[in-house]
Protein backbone atom coordinates (compact mmCIF):
# COMPACT_ATOMS: atom_id res chain seq x y z
CA UNK A 1 0.00 0.00 0.00
CA UNK A 2 1.35 3.20 -0.79
CA UNK A 3 2.17 5.89 1.94
CA UNK A 4 3.50 9.23 1.57
CA UNK A 5 6.82 9.55 3.54
CA UNK A 6 8.64 12.50 2.43
CA UNK A 7 8.17 16.22 2.22
CA UNK A 8 9.15 17.10 -1.19
CA UNK A 9 8.07 21.07 -0.98
CA UNK A 10 10.43 21.09 2.04
CA UNK A 11 13.33 19.32 0.66
CA UNK A 12 12.85 21.85 -2.28
CA UNK A 13 13.20 24.72 0.04
CA UNK A 14 15.57 23.51 2.71
CA UNK A 15 17.99 21.98 -0.02
CA UNK A 16 18.39 25.48 -1.97
CA UNK A 17 18.34 27.09 1.63
CA UNK A 18 21.60 24.71 2.54
CA UNK A 19 23.58 24.91 -0.90
CA UNK A 20 23.36 29.48 -0.46
CA UNK A 21 24.95 28.72 3.10
CA UNK A 22 27.51 27.17 1.75
CA UNK A 23 28.00 29.18 -1.64
CA UNK A 24 28.85 32.05 1.05
CA UNK A 25 30.97 29.68 2.79
CA UNK A 26 33.56 29.93 0.54
CA UNK A 27 33.51 34.00 -0.48
CA UNK A 28 30.78 33.52 -3.41
CA UNK A 29 31.36 30.38 -6.00
CA UNK A 30 31.27 26.81 -5.25
CA UNK A 31 31.96 23.45 -7.20
CA UNK A 32 29.03 21.60 -6.78
CA UNK A 33 29.63 17.63 -7.78
CA UNK A 34 26.06 16.55 -8.33
CA UNK A 35 25.98 12.39 -8.60
CA UNK A 36 23.28 10.69 -9.03
CA UNK A 37 20.31 11.01 -11.27
CA UNK A 38 19.06 15.11 -11.76
CA UNK A 39 16.30 14.60 -13.70
CA UNK A 40 14.52 11.12 -13.50
CA UNK A 41 15.54 10.24 -9.85
CA UNK A 42 13.12 7.02 -9.99
CA UNK A 43 15.32 5.22 -7.33
CA UNK A 44 14.84 8.06 -4.57
CA UNK A 45 11.05 8.45 -5.44
CA UNK A 46 10.60 4.50 -4.87
CA UNK A 47 12.58 4.47 -1.59
CA UNK A 48 11.26 8.23 -0.55
CA UNK A 49 7.53 8.05 -0.96
CA UNK A 50 6.79 11.42 -2.07
CA UNK A 51 9.75 12.02 -3.56
CA UNK A 52 9.52 13.57 -6.86
CA UNK A 53 11.67 12.32 -9.85
CA UNK A 54 12.42 16.06 -10.66
CA UNK A 55 12.59 17.38 -7.06
CA UNK A 56 16.68 17.95 -8.14
CA UNK A 57 16.08 19.68 -10.59
CA UNK A 58 13.14 21.97 -9.40
CA UNK A 59 15.37 22.53 -6.46
CA UNK A 60 18.35 24.09 -8.76
CA UNK A 61 15.33 26.20 -10.39
CA UNK A 62 15.19 27.74 -7.65
CA UNK A 63 18.66 29.04 -7.92
CA UNK A 64 18.41 29.54 -11.46
CA UNK A 65 20.23 33.25 -11.57
CA UNK A 66 22.92 31.62 -9.58
CA UNK A 67 23.78 28.19 -11.37
CA UNK A 68 26.20 27.31 -14.62
CA UNK A 69 26.10 23.79 -15.79
CA UNK A 70 29.27 21.56 -16.15
CA UNK A 71 28.87 18.26 -18.07
CA UNK A 72 31.79 16.00 -18.16
CA UNK A 73 32.27 12.53 -19.84
CA UNK A 74 35.05 10.60 -19.82
CA UNK A 75 36.24 10.24 -23.27
CA UNK A 76 37.11 6.55 -23.22
CA UNK A 77 33.83 5.82 -22.26
CA UNK A 78 33.12 7.51 -26.19
CA UNK A 79 35.67 5.39 -27.36
CA UNK A 80 34.22 1.90 -26.33
CA UNK A 81 30.44 3.45 -27.29
CA UNK A 82 29.51 3.30 -23.48
CA UNK A 83 25.73 2.78 -23.08
CA UNK A 84 23.70 4.31 -20.22
CA UNK A 85 21.51 0.81 -18.86
CA UNK A 86 18.67 3.05 -18.05
CA UNK A 87 18.10 4.83 -21.03
CA UNK A 88 19.59 2.76 -24.14
CA UNK A 89 22.34 5.47 -24.96
CA UNK A 90 25.55 6.12 -25.44
CA UNK A 91 27.24 8.27 -22.98
CA UNK A 92 28.33 10.61 -25.73
CA UNK A 93 24.48 11.35 -26.87
CA UNK A 94 23.61 11.48 -23.25
CA UNK A 95 25.62 14.66 -22.93
CA UNK A 96 23.22 15.83 -25.77
CA UNK A 97 20.29 14.90 -24.25
CA UNK A 98 21.46 16.68 -20.78
CA UNK A 99 22.27 19.84 -22.50
CA UNK A 100 18.62 19.88 -24.50
CA UNK A 101 17.27 18.92 -20.72
CA UNK A 102 18.86 21.56 -18.91
CA UNK A 103 18.14 24.50 -21.59
CA UNK A 104 14.06 23.20 -21.18
CA UNK A 105 14.61 24.31 -17.42
CA UNK A 106 16.26 27.49 -18.19
CA UNK A 107 19.39 26.64 -16.62
CA UNK A 108 22.47 27.62 -18.32
CA UNK A 109 24.85 25.50 -20.05
CA UNK A 110 28.37 26.57 -19.85
CA UNK A 111 30.27 23.65 -21.19
CA UNK A 112 31.91 20.61 -21.63
CA UNK A 113 34.90 19.07 -19.80
CA UNK A 114 36.34 16.21 -21.63
CA UNK A 115 38.07 14.10 -19.50
CA UNK A 116 40.85 11.39 -19.32
CA UNK A 117 41.98 13.18 -22.96
CA UNK A 118 44.57 11.61 -25.10
CA UNK A 119 44.14 12.79 -28.56
CA UNK A 120 41.43 9.74 -28.61
CA UNK A 121 40.03 9.80 -32.62
CA UNK A 122 36.52 9.20 -31.23
CA UNK A 123 36.90 12.08 -28.77
CA UNK A 124 38.21 14.50 -31.13
CA UNK A 125 35.17 13.77 -33.44
CA UNK A 126 32.97 14.59 -30.58
CA UNK A 127 34.64 17.64 -29.59
CA UNK A 128 34.45 19.07 -33.28
CA UNK A 129 30.70 18.37 -33.27
CA UNK A 130 30.03 20.02 -29.84
CA UNK A 131 31.60 22.75 -30.85
CA UNK A 132 29.42 22.66 -33.92
CA UNK A 133 26.64 23.35 -31.84
CA UNK A 134 27.90 26.13 -30.03
CA UNK A 135 29.09 24.35 -26.83
CA UNK A 136 32.09 25.26 -25.28
CA UNK A 137 34.81 22.78 -24.77
CA UNK A 138 38.02 22.20 -22.50
CA UNK A 139 40.33 19.36 -21.93
CA UNK A 140 41.47 17.32 -19.17
CA UNK A 141 44.26 14.95 -19.43
CA UNK A 142 45.27 11.76 -17.31
CA UNK A 143 47.01 12.62 -14.79
CA UNK A 144 49.91 9.75 -13.55
CA UNK A 145 49.89 8.62 -10.00
CA UNK A 146 45.69 10.08 -9.38
CA UNK A 147 44.19 9.98 -7.30
CA UNK A 148 47.10 9.05 -4.71
CA UNK A 149 50.13 10.56 -5.66
CA UNK A 150 49.03 14.57 -4.20
CA UNK A 151 52.77 15.88 -5.30
CA UNK A 152 51.93 14.87 -9.10
CA UNK A 153 48.61 15.89 -8.93
CA UNK A 154 48.64 19.44 -7.66
CA UNK A 155 51.73 20.94 -9.78
CA UNK A 156 51.65 22.49 -12.95
CA UNK A 157 52.04 19.10 -15.01
CA UNK A 158 49.24 17.23 -13.27
CA UNK A 159 45.76 19.85 -12.31
CA UNK A 160 47.82 22.65 -13.98
CA UNK A 161 48.09 20.95 -17.47
CA UNK A 162 44.46 20.91 -17.24
CA UNK A 163 42.29 23.46 -19.48
CA UNK A 164 40.64 26.23 -16.63
CA UNK A 165 37.02 26.60 -17.50
CA UNK A 166 35.94 30.18 -17.77
CA UNK A 167 32.96 30.22 -15.58
CA UNK A 168 30.51 32.94 -14.58
CA UNK A 169 27.82 32.30 -11.93
CA UNK A 170 28.43 31.32 -8.40
CA UNK A 171 27.65 27.89 -8.57
CA UNK A 172 28.83 25.38 -10.82
CA UNK A 173 27.26 22.45 -11.14
CA UNK A 174 29.56 19.21 -12.05
CA UNK A 175 27.56 17.01 -13.55
CA UNK A 176 28.32 13.71 -15.72
CA UNK A 177 26.50 10.60 -18.08
CA UNK A 178 27.58 8.58 -15.04
CA UNK A 179 29.95 7.49 -12.51
CA UNK A 180 33.83 7.72 -12.94
CA UNK A 181 33.47 10.27 -15.59
CA UNK A 182 35.62 12.60 -13.26
CA UNK A 183 33.44 15.31 -11.79
CA UNK A 184 35.99 15.05 -8.56
CA UNK A 185 39.08 15.80 -10.57
CA UNK A 186 36.83 18.57 -12.85
CA UNK A 187 36.10 20.10 -9.59
CA UNK A 188 39.71 20.02 -8.30
CA UNK A 189 41.42 21.24 -11.49
CA UNK A 190 39.02 24.57 -11.15
CA UNK A 191 40.00 25.18 -7.34
CA UNK A 192 44.02 24.85 -8.32
CA UNK A 193 43.61 27.05 -11.02
CA UNK A 194 41.22 29.52 -8.98
CA UNK A 195 43.82 29.68 -6.60
CA UNK A 196 46.63 30.30 -9.02
CA UNK A 197 44.50 33.06 -9.82
CA UNK A 198 43.83 34.53 -6.50
CA UNK A 199 40.28 33.83 -6.60
CA UNK A 200 38.15 32.27 -3.64
CA UNK A 201 36.36 28.68 -4.59
CA UNK A 202 34.96 26.03 -2.74
CA UNK A 203 33.78 22.49 -3.31
CA UNK A 204 31.19 20.38 -2.30
CA UNK A 205 29.48 17.32 -3.14
CA UNK A 206 25.57 16.36 -3.85
CA UNK A 207 24.79 12.69 -3.18
CA UNK A 208 21.37 11.92 -2.30
CA UNK A 209 22.15 8.26 -0.90
CA UNK A 210 23.28 6.62 1.34
CA UNK A 211 21.52 9.46 3.65
CA UNK A 212 24.05 10.67 6.51
CA UNK A 213 21.52 11.08 9.31
CA UNK A 214 19.86 8.26 9.03
CA UNK A 215 20.76 4.47 10.96
CA UNK A 216 23.44 2.72 8.94
CA UNK A 217 21.20 -0.28 8.66
CA UNK A 218 17.90 1.87 7.57
CA UNK A 219 16.35 0.08 4.69
CA UNK A 220 16.88 3.26 2.99
CA UNK A 221 20.59 3.11 3.58
CA UNK A 222 20.21 -0.64 2.64
CA UNK A 223 18.54 0.14 -0.24
CA UNK A 224 21.18 2.10 -1.91
CA UNK A 225 23.70 -0.99 -1.07
CA UNK A 226 21.10 -2.74 -3.30
CA UNK A 227 21.19 -0.32 -6.03
CA UNK A 228 24.73 -0.12 -6.36
CA UNK A 229 25.77 -3.54 -6.23
CA UNK A 230 27.89 -3.56 -9.94
CA UNK A 231 29.59 -0.56 -8.00
CA UNK A 232 30.72 -2.55 -4.90
CA UNK A 233 29.69 0.14 -2.60
CA UNK A 234 29.41 -0.35 1.02
CA UNK A 235 27.88 1.55 3.72
CA UNK A 236 29.73 2.49 6.53
CA UNK A 237 30.25 4.79 9.79
CA UNK A 238 32.07 8.10 8.87
CA UNK A 239 34.79 7.38 10.95
CA UNK A 240 36.48 11.32 10.51
CA UNK A 241 33.08 12.08 11.37
CA UNK A 242 32.54 10.38 14.56
CA UNK A 243 36.27 11.43 15.81
CA UNK A 244 35.80 15.15 14.65
CA UNK A 245 32.59 15.67 16.59
CA UNK A 246 31.30 12.72 18.75
CA UNK A 247 28.59 12.31 16.38
CA UNK A 248 27.50 9.17 13.64
CA UNK A 249 27.34 9.63 9.89
CA UNK A 250 27.07 7.07 7.25
CA UNK A 251 28.46 7.51 4.65
CA UNK A 252 30.01 5.04 1.79
CA UNK A 253 33.55 3.38 1.44
CA UNK A 254 34.74 5.30 -1.63
CA UNK A 255 34.40 8.44 -0.36
CA UNK A 256 35.72 7.46 3.00
CA UNK A 257 39.17 5.64 1.25
CA UNK A 258 39.26 8.49 -0.67
CA UNK A 259 39.27 11.30 2.18
CA UNK A 260 42.74 11.19 3.49
CA UNK A 261 44.01 11.97 -0.25
CA UNK A 262 41.58 14.78 -0.54
CA UNK A 263 42.25 16.66 2.72
CA UNK A 264 46.16 16.65 1.35
CA UNK A 265 44.88 17.98 -1.95
CA UNK A 266 42.72 20.98 -0.11
CA UNK A 267 45.65 21.46 1.83
CA UNK A 268 48.10 21.98 -0.50
CA UNK A 269 45.72 23.93 -2.86
CA UNK A 270 43.89 25.95 -0.32
CA UNK A 271 46.53 25.72 2.70
CA UNK A 272 44.00 23.76 4.65
CA UNK A 273 40.97 21.58 4.41
CA UNK A 274 37.63 23.30 4.70
CA UNK A 275 36.49 19.96 6.12
CA UNK A 276 36.87 17.17 8.74
CA UNK A 277 34.87 14.76 7.11
CA UNK A 278 34.01 13.25 3.94
CA UNK A 279 30.26 13.77 5.46
CA UNK A 280 30.98 17.45 6.23
CA UNK A 281 31.71 17.45 2.14
CA UNK A 282 27.64 16.49 1.33
CA UNK A 283 25.04 18.71 0.95
CA UNK A 284 22.22 16.63 1.56
CA UNK A 285 19.70 17.32 3.31
CA UNK A 286 16.71 14.55 2.26
CA UNK A 287 17.05 13.11 5.68
CA UNK A 288 15.60 15.63 7.16
CA UNK A 289 12.59 16.02 5.16
CA UNK A 290 11.28 12.14 6.34
CA UNK A 291 7.72 13.00 7.59
CA UNK A 292 6.87 9.04 8.13
CA UNK A 293 9.57 6.67 8.42
CA UNK A 294 7.83 3.46 8.66
CA UNK A 295 6.38 4.68 5.43
CA UNK A 296 9.65 5.10 4.07
CA UNK A 297 10.88 2.04 6.30
CA UNK A 298 8.07 -0.17 3.73
CA UNK A 299 9.04 1.33 0.89
CA UNK A 300 12.59 0.44 1.43
CA UNK A 301 12.24 -2.93 2.35
CA UNK A 302 10.39 -2.98 -1.33
CA UNK A 303 12.55 -1.32 -3.35
CA UNK A 304 15.52 -4.39 -1.74
CA UNK A 305 13.43 -7.23 -2.71
CA UNK A 306 12.64 -5.36 -6.42
CA UNK A 307 16.24 -5.03 -6.76
CA UNK A 308 16.82 -8.90 -5.78
CA UNK A 309 14.19 -10.03 -8.88
CA UNK A 310 15.75 -7.61 -10.97
CA UNK A 311 19.48 -9.30 -11.05
CA UNK A 312 17.46 -12.90 -11.21
CA UNK A 313 15.91 -11.68 -14.07
CA UNK A 314 18.96 -9.72 -15.73
CA UNK A 315 20.84 -13.10 -15.24
CA UNK A 316 18.66 -15.25 -17.00
CA UNK A 317 18.40 -12.31 -19.75
CA UNK A 318 22.46 -12.49 -19.98
CA UNK A 319 23.07 -9.30 -19.22
CA UNK A 320 23.99 -9.50 -15.44
CA UNK A 321 25.97 -11.67 -13.21
CA UNK A 322 25.77 -14.36 -10.60
CA UNK A 323 28.00 -12.39 -7.65
CA UNK A 324 25.28 -9.51 -8.06
CA UNK A 325 22.43 -12.12 -7.48
CA UNK A 326 24.22 -13.58 -4.09
CA UNK A 327 25.12 -10.16 -2.83
CA UNK A 328 21.48 -9.29 -3.12
CA UNK A 329 20.08 -12.31 -1.76
CA UNK A 330 22.40 -11.77 1.35
CA UNK A 331 21.25 -8.16 1.49
CA UNK A 332 17.53 -8.86 1.56
CA UNK A 333 18.43 -11.75 4.20
CA UNK A 334 20.01 -9.20 6.37
CA UNK A 335 17.19 -6.72 6.44
CA UNK A 336 14.98 -9.30 7.35
CA UNK A 337 13.35 -10.13 4.06
CA UNK A 338 12.11 -12.60 1.65
CA UNK A 339 10.50 -13.03 -1.45
CA UNK A 340 7.16 -13.63 -0.07
CA UNK A 341 6.98 -10.11 2.15
CA UNK A 342 6.22 -8.60 -1.66
CA UNK A 343 2.66 -9.57 -1.68
CA UNK A 344 2.08 -9.20 -5.32
CA UNK A 345 4.23 -12.22 -5.95
CA UNK A 346 2.71 -14.86 -4.17
CA UNK A 347 -0.81 -13.90 -5.99
CA UNK A 348 0.86 -13.98 -9.38
CA UNK A 349 2.93 -17.37 -8.77
CA UNK A 350 -0.86 -18.49 -7.40
CA UNK A 351 -2.72 -17.61 -10.58
CA UNK A 352 0.22 -18.91 -12.87
CA UNK A 353 -0.26 -22.42 -11.09
CA UNK A 354 -3.95 -22.07 -10.82
CA UNK A 355 -4.84 -21.32 -14.87
CA UNK A 356 -1.31 -23.15 -15.95
CA UNK A 357 -0.61 -19.88 -18.17
CA UNK A 358 1.70 -16.76 -17.39
CA UNK A 359 -0.14 -14.11 -14.83
CA UNK A 360 0.65 -11.00 -12.76
CA UNK A 361 -0.83 -9.51 -9.83
CA UNK A 362 -1.22 -6.03 -9.64
CA UNK A 363 -1.26 -3.81 -5.91
CA UNK A 364 -3.65 -0.83 -6.22
CA UNK A 365 -2.38 2.09 -3.91
CA UNK A 366 -5.22 1.35 -1.74
CA UNK A 367 -4.27 -2.56 -0.95
CA UNK A 368 -6.01 -4.93 -2.82
CA UNK A 369 -4.51 -6.82 -4.73
CA UNK A 370 -6.09 -7.33 -8.73
CA UNK A 371 -5.02 -10.30 -11.27
CA UNK A 372 -4.63 -11.69 -14.89
CA UNK A 373 -4.27 -14.30 -16.74
CA UNK A 374 -3.17 -14.95 -20.29
CA UNK A 375 -6.03 -15.43 -22.98
CA UNK A 376 -6.27 -16.13 -26.73
CA UNK A 377 -6.12 -12.22 -27.45
CA UNK A 378 -4.34 -10.84 -23.68
CA UNK A 379 -1.33 -11.56 -22.51
CA UNK A 380 -0.96 -11.43 -18.73
CA UNK A 381 -0.36 -8.13 -18.09
CA UNK A 382 -2.78 -6.41 -20.71
CA UNK A 383 -5.99 -8.47 -18.85
CA UNK A 384 -3.98 -7.38 -15.02
CA UNK A 385 -4.04 -3.83 -16.87
CA UNK A 386 -7.66 -3.98 -17.64
CA UNK A 387 -9.06 -5.40 -14.12
CA UNK A 388 -6.93 -2.94 -12.78
CA UNK A 389 -8.74 -0.03 -14.40
CA UNK A 390 -11.92 -2.09 -14.03
CA UNK A 391 -11.48 -1.86 -9.97
CA UNK A 392 -10.57 1.63 -9.60
CA UNK A 393 -13.44 2.91 -11.88
CA UNK A 394 -15.36 0.50 -10.10
CA UNK A 395 -16.55 -0.91 -13.62
CA UNK A 396 -18.48 -4.64 -13.88
CA UNK A 397 -16.00 -7.19 -14.27
CA UNK A 398 -18.33 -9.09 -17.06
CA UNK A 399 -18.30 -5.72 -18.93
CA UNK A 400 -15.44 -6.07 -21.94
CA UNK A 401 -13.69 -2.33 -22.11
CA UNK A 402 -12.19 -3.76 -25.54
CA UNK A 403 -14.73 -6.05 -27.66
CA UNK A 404 -13.87 -8.37 -30.01
CA UNK A 405 -14.71 -6.60 -32.78
CA UNK A 406 -11.92 -3.88 -32.13
CA UNK A 407 -9.33 -6.69 -30.88
CA UNK A 408 -9.85 -9.23 -33.85
CA UNK A 409 -8.64 -6.91 -36.70
CA UNK A 410 -5.69 -5.60 -35.01
CA UNK A 411 -4.33 -9.35 -34.33
CA UNK A 412 -4.89 -9.95 -38.07
CA UNK A 413 -2.86 -6.89 -38.76
CA UNK A 414 -0.28 -8.41 -36.33
CA UNK A 415 -0.12 -11.68 -37.63
CA UNK A 416 -1.81 -11.87 -41.21
CA UNK A 417 -0.03 -8.81 -42.13
CA UNK A 418 3.31 -7.66 -40.37
CA UNK A 419 4.03 -11.51 -39.88
CA UNK A 420 3.93 -11.69 -35.70
CA UNK A 421 3.82 -15.03 -34.43
CA UNK A 422 2.29 -13.16 -31.05
CA UNK A 423 -1.15 -12.37 -31.74
CA UNK A 424 -1.82 -11.35 -28.08
CA UNK A 425 -1.27 -7.38 -27.74
CA UNK A 426 1.14 -5.49 -26.12
CA UNK A 427 -0.05 -2.87 -22.97
CA UNK A 428 1.10 -0.23 -26.17
CA UNK A 429 -1.40 -1.61 -28.28
CA UNK A 430 -3.93 -2.29 -25.79
CA UNK A 431 -4.36 1.47 -24.23
CA UNK A 432 -3.98 2.78 -27.77
CA UNK A 433 -7.14 -0.03 -28.67
CA UNK A 434 -8.34 1.23 -25.24
CA UNK A 435 -8.17 5.01 -26.02
CA UNK A 436 -10.04 4.26 -29.51
CA UNK A 437 -12.65 2.99 -27.79
CA UNK A 438 -13.15 5.81 -25.10
CA UNK A 439 -14.07 7.86 -28.18
CA UNK A 440 -17.34 6.18 -28.77
CA UNK A 441 -17.87 4.42 -25.04
CA UNK A 442 -18.30 6.32 -21.75
CA UNK A 443 -16.99 3.20 -20.08
CA UNK A 444 -14.02 2.46 -21.66
CA UNK A 445 -13.49 6.44 -21.21
CA UNK A 446 -14.15 5.74 -17.47
CA UNK A 447 -11.41 3.45 -17.91
CA UNK A 448 -8.84 5.95 -19.55
CA UNK A 449 -9.49 8.39 -16.48
CA UNK A 450 -7.96 6.21 -14.07
CA UNK A 451 -4.54 5.37 -15.96
CA UNK A 452 -2.90 8.30 -13.59
CA UNK A 453 -4.01 6.20 -10.74
CA UNK A 454 -1.36 3.43 -12.17
CA UNK A 455 1.46 5.43 -10.72
CA UNK A 456 3.04 3.82 -7.70
CA UNK A 457 1.13 0.12 -7.95
CA UNK A 458 3.25 -2.68 -7.56
CA UNK A 459 3.42 -5.32 -9.99
CA UNK A 460 4.86 -8.92 -10.09
CA UNK A 461 4.80 -11.09 -13.22
CA UNK A 462 5.07 -15.21 -13.00
CA UNK A 463 7.05 -14.44 -16.71
CA UNK A 464 9.80 -11.86 -17.95
CA UNK A 465 7.86 -9.99 -20.02
CA UNK A 466 8.42 -7.79 -23.23
CA UNK A 467 10.93 -5.06 -23.07
CA UNK A 468 7.92 -3.16 -24.74
CA UNK A 469 5.40 -3.96 -22.03
CA UNK A 470 8.15 -3.19 -19.38
CA UNK A 471 8.87 -0.08 -21.16
CA UNK A 472 5.37 1.05 -20.79
CA UNK A 473 4.63 -0.14 -17.29
CA UNK A 474 7.41 2.32 -16.49
CA UNK A 475 6.45 4.96 -18.14
CA UNK A 476 2.83 4.16 -16.25
CA UNK A 477 4.77 4.04 -12.53
CA UNK A 478 4.01 0.72 -12.32
CA UNK A 479 6.54 -0.63 -10.25
CA UNK A 480 7.66 -4.49 -12.03
CA UNK A 481 9.33 -7.79 -10.78
CA UNK A 482 9.27 -10.63 -13.24
CA UNK A 483 10.07 -14.45 -12.14
CA UNK A 484 13.67 -15.10 -13.79
CA UNK A 485 11.67 -17.85 -16.28
CA UNK A 486 10.53 -16.85 -19.67
CA UNK A 487 6.99 -17.80 -21.15
CA UNK A 488 8.35 -19.98 -23.55
CA UNK A 489 11.87 -22.74 -24.28
CA UNK A 490 13.57 -20.55 -27.36
CA UNK A 491 16.93 -19.67 -27.26
CA UNK A 492 16.64 -16.36 -28.56
CA UNK A 493 13.73 -14.04 -26.88
CA UNK A 494 13.39 -10.29 -28.18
Amino acid sequence: MYKKGFDNDLYIKTQSEHIRERISQFGGKLYLEFGGKLFDDYHASRVLPGFAPDSKIRMLIQLKEQVEVVIVINVNNIEKNKVRGDLGITYDLDVLRSIDAFRSFGLYVGSVVLARWQDQPAAIKFQKRLESLGVKVYRHYTIPGYPSDVDAIVSDEGLGANDYIETTKPLVVVTAPGPGSGKMATCLSQLYHDYRRGLKSGYAKFETFPIWNLPLKHPVNIAYEAATVDLSDVNMIDPYHLEAYGKLAVNYNRDIEIFPVLQAIFKRILGDCPYKSPTDMGVNMAGNCIVDDAAVRDAANMEIIRRYYIALSNLRKGSGEEKEVDKLRLIMQSAGLDENDRKVVEYANAKAEATGKPAVAIELPDGRIVTGRTSRLLGAASAGLLNALKVLADIDDRIDLISEEILEPITHLKVGILGSKNPRLHLNELLIALSICAVSDPVAAKAVAELSNLSNCEMHSSVILAESDEHTLKKLGIRLTCEPVYENKRLYHK
